[in-house]
């Protein structure tokens, strides 16, 4: 168990006046409160441009919390005491001069509390903003190496140059070990699960290689637009916003080796490896692993919805991708031949995240024509939203005097299998900031690999503008190229009843 009673924390917020600290951080860490994971001694630092008093920006925090906390709406005795840890005070982040108010607190709660604190500077802002926050918190001497941390949100960087600049400005202020570079879905509850699941069970090991694994598909749905998020989607895309990080982290833990231990540095070294072995893109090759795609109108759940070039702040003739499908090989001992299928987007018929294993085909079959009517190949399936659960698909004898198969379920449902509560991520990935757990979290070397490895993709698009955007209509599937892709191969994108029933 992580404990962090005795480690006197102050947890400085930029652009805390903003969304995601209304609706992601302020309920999680009020979630760690509640639960008694906080330390004894912290406090909590909002900072923004706007003018707010301490209670303006508690009641600001209060608000989130009683919208979207796990937990419900706060009772009032708890809250009291969590609000009497937080502070605001505005300022411009440009300026180094801007910080002096967050100095005088750091130091006063020194003062008070006769100990270093461990300073945690979360930049909660926008991406051209990372680089003058992180120099102007070292010009201040906010980044002292055994006590601060720096936590970054995606995106990082806009490619592999603009990633490799932004590493290379941290590393001249910070070391490695103080950078947490933050993707939300490392903490989902179904993503930690997939290593103890890999890495706890003997009996998969021997299976999980290219003997007996024929295809593994990574899908990313979401029946959402842009929603408002018109101007940031312009400028990032499906692949930047969803392959470059969730998608391949999550590629990362199905394919990595067994790692020596669960150490942080042992971990990224396995991740980085699948990234380093996975093959690259050839020109040729972009033409047949690669489909983008742009949602047009259509109806969802009985509503009309507009395309993507009709949204607010959006190009009426974009050539933004708001759907993308890859598939990718690794080129390594284990993986060799393996095909792994990815695809994400957004307006299409489903919102789910799942990961689809599927095993060879048996090397004989026993049984009559007629036993073998509705037989399906083996599959293992990890559903990390909305269901959350890992489920084994087996053939099994029908009841009956015939002998027919049919597909049946081995389930892990967190629902029926826990009556505890399930943390939201980002409660994860803030507890494991403040414990200095880096396990979650990328390495510098592994977003740049990741960058290099989509370099090809992102210069195609960006040298050949699509002619037939767009090319899907909202509440489908996507593009009917993503379905010829991999239909080639003679497969199908795999999707589970909307109940999670079969």
């Amino acid at each position: 168990m992580k404990s962090i009673k005795s480690q006197p924390t102050i947890f400085i917020i930029y652009g805390a006046t903003g969304d995601l600290c209304w609706r992601k951080l302020a309920p999680a860490l009020f979630n760690l409160f509640l639960d008694g994971w906080m330390p004894e001694k912290f406090t909590i630092i909002g900072t923004g441009r706007t003018p707010l008093s301490d209670d303006d920006f508690r009641n600001k925090m209060l608000e989130g919390i009683n919208n979207f906390s796990r937990s419900g709406k706060a009772a009032e005795p708890q809250w009291q005491l969590f609000a009497g840890h937080v502070r605001y005070t505005a300022g411009d982040v440009n300026k180094p001069e801007g910080y002096s108010n967050i100095c005088e607190i750091v130091e006063s709660n020194s003062k008070e509390w006769n100990a270093k604190p461990y300073v945690i500077h979360y930049l909660a802002v926008a991406p051209t903003l990372f680089p003058v926050i992180a120099k102007n918190i070292a010009a201040n001497k906010l980044n002292d190496e055994g006590l601060c941390r720096i936590v970054i949100e995606k995106p990082f960087g806009h490619d592999l140059e603009s990633a490799r600049a932004l590493n290379q400005l941290l590393n001249e202020n910070y070391r490695e070990e103080q950078i947490y570079r933050i993707d939300h879905y490392l903490g989902k509850e179904t993503v930690q699960n997939i290593m103890a699941f890999r890495f706890a069970n003997s009996i998969l090991e021997p299976l999980w290689n290219r003997n007996y694994i024929q295809h593994i598909q990574i899908s990313v749905t979401e029946q959402l637009g842009v929603e408002g998020r018109g101007g940031y989607y312009e400028g990032s895309g499906a692949l930047r916003d969803m392959v470059q990080n969730h998608i391949l982290q999550l590629l990362c833990l199905i394919a990595m080796e067994p790692p020596v231990s669960f150490r942080a540095a042992e971990v990224h070294n396995r991740k980085l490896d699948v990234l380093t072995a996975m093959r690259r893109f050839s020109p040729e090759a972009l033409r047949s692993t690669v489909v983008r795609g742009q949602y047009g109108g259509g109806w969802l759940k009985g509503k009309e919805v507009p395309g993507y070039r009709e949204e607010p702040d959006v190009n009426p003739s974009s050539n933004t991708e708001t759907f993308t499908a890859i598939k990718f090989f690794i080129d390594n001992w284990r993986w060799q031949g393996v095909p792994f299928y990815i695809r994400t987007g957004k307006r299409l018929a489903e919102s789910s995240s799942l990961i689809s294993i599927q095993f060879r085909d048996l090397p004989h079959f026993v049984f009559p024509p007629e036993a073998i009517d509705s037989w399906q190949q083996n599959r293992l399936i990890i559903s990390i939203q909305p269901e959350m659960s890992i489920r084994l698909q087996l053939q099994g004898k029908r009841p009956g005097l015939d002998m027919l198969l049919n597909t049946v379920d081995m389930v892990f449902d967190y629902k029926t299998s826990y009556s505890s509560y399930t943390p939201e991520a980002y409660e994860t990935l803030l507890l494991d900031t403040m414990t200095g757990d880096q396990t979650l979290f990328m390495r510098g070397d592994q977003v740049e690999a990741a960058w290099d490895l989509l370099m090809p993709v992102i210069n195609m698009w960006t040298n050949k503008p699509s002619v037939n955007f767009p090319n899907y209509s909202a509440g489908s599937w996507g593009p009917e190229l993503a379905e010829a892709m991999i239909a080639g191969d003679g497969y199908h994108w795999f999707s589970l009843p909307v109940n999670g029933k079969h």
